[in-house]
């Protein structure tokens, strides 16, 4: 019969059944008394005779061995004397401490007694490592080799290097390696429970505190290891911002408040490692001014460390900072004004303040001299709201009392160009015009309002002369007058222009060619004349009145005293009598009729219609010329038709008449006298033939008559050859 060992212990395969059994050396079976029901080991090298009540539970087994740097753990071990002898009791038993343990270490081999179990394989001791322990706790209360008393829950470290032998009242919980801590780096701990930190230092549950010496670092058995902090490299481009988050003292060993904020910065240390009571708010970069640049700091901060609520610093380029916290720039960074001869500043001061504007004169005598400079110190007090202006040539930068409200530029202005100002304090507008011109500080551009017919007809490209038969539409959107220039207008020649002064109340007249420019009060009177045939109210709209000779053509419908009523397309030449120079009442009267062309042909019209109402339809037709132009003209004193027809009113004179088509209104008439028409032209006709026909038949008696007389007479002489032949003949 055989058996193995396992880890608690002999496994039974079943009883021995021989007699005799040879256990080997290192050996060992356990006997069984039946009588008494004990078991006892016996250890060989033995030959061993079994008694008739004594039963081999199995077959024999080697011992436990424990080599060198092991041990094993066996469950429910026998108890020993002072001299390591196993106690019996007084049945023979081997006495157990029953649910104990025991830790084995290296020892010659052993058995294990009935009752006993290994709990743990021969297992080889742990090695501990350099930078690395084991976190221990006491199970139970007990007493070390040193005299240390361990009280049950107590934790403790066991640091290598070394070699760890265990005991049945230390549970190892885990294994520790140091945390390697390098160059600007440290490591956050914190405390869980109460005790003393190997610096020395006395920490309460939950404290938190930073290890940055350089090296590998074992937490202790009350530590634990939260992060690894690095530090932050500053550089002269970059700073820290940073928060504190309960009192404390910071690495410069200034007293700090919670909440406080700061900067650290390259002038504090090349590389900080923020500290458990602060946190890192973010890198604040550098702010670089050059030459030409500066800044306005809000709520900076004084020399004490504490801002300034409401308060504004002006930092003038060259300088390198970092803004503090609380502090930011208005506006960014900004650029210094500088202004030339033709450049200027309109300030205005935000705080009483004594202007003491550093100012440069420049003097020479000659080219070839150097320029001296020479400068002024001048103290103006300045209040709250006042306005001035700052010309140039200059470099300015405000102070932090100043607002800058804009900046101006000279104006080019031509001969013939403007603009208009309007005094801010008096309200009174002018026109600049014909030179460079630069706004002060009480003054600014004004937008002159124009009708929006006016404003078409000065952005249209039509010329109001050569196309002033086109009635064409146009678009006012290709382009925006500029409302603040001076409005001009070109008055082409042969043409007048009114324009009327509302605050004066006057107007002016301008004759072409000739440049308006209109004043600030001042607007063109808009013109609106009759137009189309025949003629309609509102067609044309013109700005300037054009003087003729020109001719305007109307239809109209009359009546003759029998009934007829006939259409006339007239054409009229006209013109306006002026001479120069022109009165003021003469120019005045040509505006004095609003819409002169349909006045005039309703005037004719009129007459036109009462003078051939009193004629027949024949006569009109066979004299319409004298009748229209009698009645248009009038007689003189002599009853002989006047050469023209003279409106006083506005010196508008009618100079002919041209009468362009005669056409019935009436259908039936016009078809009468169309059917009148080709007949006489038929009977013209037919008169015409029946001459010619006449006329040839008159041509062709006489061809044969002399036909008939050339015949007879070539007959008499044929006749008279004839007779002479005969004499001829008789004679021979």
């Amino acid at each position: 019969m055989s058996k193995k060992a396992g880890n608690r212990g002999p496994e039974y395969e079943g009883p021995v059944e021989a007699s005799i059994i040879r256990i080997p050396p290192h050996h060992y079976i356990h006997v069984l008394d039946q009588n008494t029901n004990i078991a006892r080991v016996e250890i060989g090298p033995l030959t061993y005779i079994r008694q008739d009540n004594e039963r081999i539970l199995f077959s024999p087994v080697r011992m436990i061995m424990v080599p060198p740097r092991h041990y094993c753990v066996v469950l429910n071990p026998v108890s020993r004397d002072d001299n390591a002898q196993v106690l019996f009791d007084q049945s023979g038993q081997a006495k157990l401490r029953h649910a104990d343990l025991e830790i084995r270490l290296t020892q010659e081999p052993f058995p294990l007694y009935p009752g006993e179990e290994i709990q743990k394989d021969v297992t080889a001791l742990q090695i501990v490592y350099p930078d690395t322990a084991l976190r221990l706790q006491a199970l139970l209360d007990f007493e070390e080799e040193g005299g240390d008393k361990r009280v049950a829950g107590d934790e403790w470290l066991f640091e290598g290097p070394g070699t760890y032998i265990p005991r049945k009242e230390v549970a190892v919980l885990e294994t520790i390696k140091a945390t390697v801590i390098r160059e600007n780096q440290a490591i956050r701990l914190r405390a869980r429970k109460e005790g003393v930190d190997r610096g020395g230092v006395r920490r309460v549950t939950g404290e938190e505190w930073l290890v940055s010496k350089v090296g590998a670092y074992l937490p202790g058995a009350h530590e634990e290891v939260i992060d690894i902090v690095n530090a932050f490299i500053l550089t002269d481009k970059k700073a820290l911002h940073v928060r504190a988050l309960r009192p404390f003292k910071d690495t410069g060993g200034r007293d700090r408040r919670t909440g406080e904020e700061w900067l650290v910065t390259m002038a504090d240390r090349e590389a900080h490692i923020p500290s458990v009571s602060e946190e890192v708010v973010g890198v604040v970069d550098v702010t670089t001014l050059s030459s030409r640049q500066y800044c306005v700091i809000l709520d900076p901060v004084g020399p004490d460390g504490k801002p300034q609520l409401g308060q504004k610093r002006v930092v003038k380029g060259e300088r390198s900072f970092f803004l503090q916290p609380g502090e930011d720039l208005e506006n960014g960074i900004q650029d210094v004004y500088v202004l030339s001869e033709e450049e200027g500043l309109v300030l205005r001061a935000v705080e009483a303040f004594n202007d003491t504007q550093e100012l440069e004169e420049e003097e020479s005598e000659e080219a070839e001299q150097e320029r001296a400079k020479r400068s002024r110190r001048s103290g103006v007090l300045r209040r709250p709201g006042d306005r001035w202006m700052l010309r140039g040539p200059i470099e300015y930068v405000p102070p932090a009392t100043v607002e800058v409200m804009l900046k101006r530029t000279a104006i080019p202005l031509d001969e013939n160009e403007g603009i208009y100002v309007r005094d801010i304090k008096t309200g009174k507008v002018r026109a600049v015009i014909g030179h460079t011109y630069m706004l002060t500080h009480d003054e600014e551009l004004w937008q002159k309002e124009l009708p929006s017919n006016v404003e078409a007809l000065l952005a249209s490209p039509l010329d109001p002369l050569a196309n002033r038969s086109d009635r064409t539409v146009i678009s006012t959107s290709r382009g925006h007058r500029d409302k603040t220039r001076v409005v001009s207008y070109r008055v082409p020649h042969n043409a007048a222009v009114q324009v009327y002064d509302y605050r004066e109340k006057k107007a002016r007249v301008v004759f072409g060619p000739e440049m308006v420019m209109l004043g600030p009060d001042e607007q063109f009177t808009m013109l609106s004349l009759s137009g189309d045939k025949p003629k309609r109210a509102n067609v044309i709209k013109a700005v300037c009145l054009l003087l003729g000779p020109d001719f305007c053509t109307d239809i109209i419908t009359i009546e003759t005293a029998d009934h007829a009523r006939l259409q006339l397309q007239l054409s009229y030449n006209w013109h306006f009598d002026i001479k120069s120079p022109v009165s003021t009442a003469d120019a005045a009267a040509l505006f004095s009729v609003p819409d002169f062309v349909g006045d005039a042909c309703k005037a004719i019209a009129s007459r036109v219609r009462g003078a051939v109402a009193a004629v027949q339809f024949d006569d009109f037709h066979k004299n319409s010329n004298r009748i229209i132009c009698s009645a248009v003209f009038g007689f003189d004193e002599k009853l002989t038709v006047r050469p023209c027809l003279r409106f006083s009113q506005n010196n508008l004179v009618i100079s002919s008449v041209d009468i362009q088509s005669v056409e019935p209104v009436d259908q039936r008439t016009r078809d009468a006298l169309q059917k009148s028409v080709q007949l006489a032209i038929e009977i013209t006709t037919n008169s015409q033939e029946a001459a010619a026909r006449h006329e040839a038949e008159r041509l062709e008696q006489e061809a044969r008559g002399k036909l008939e007389r050339q015949r007879i007479t070539d007959q008499a002489q044929a006749e008279r050859a004839r007779k002479e032949l005969l004499e001829l003949e008789a004679l021979r």
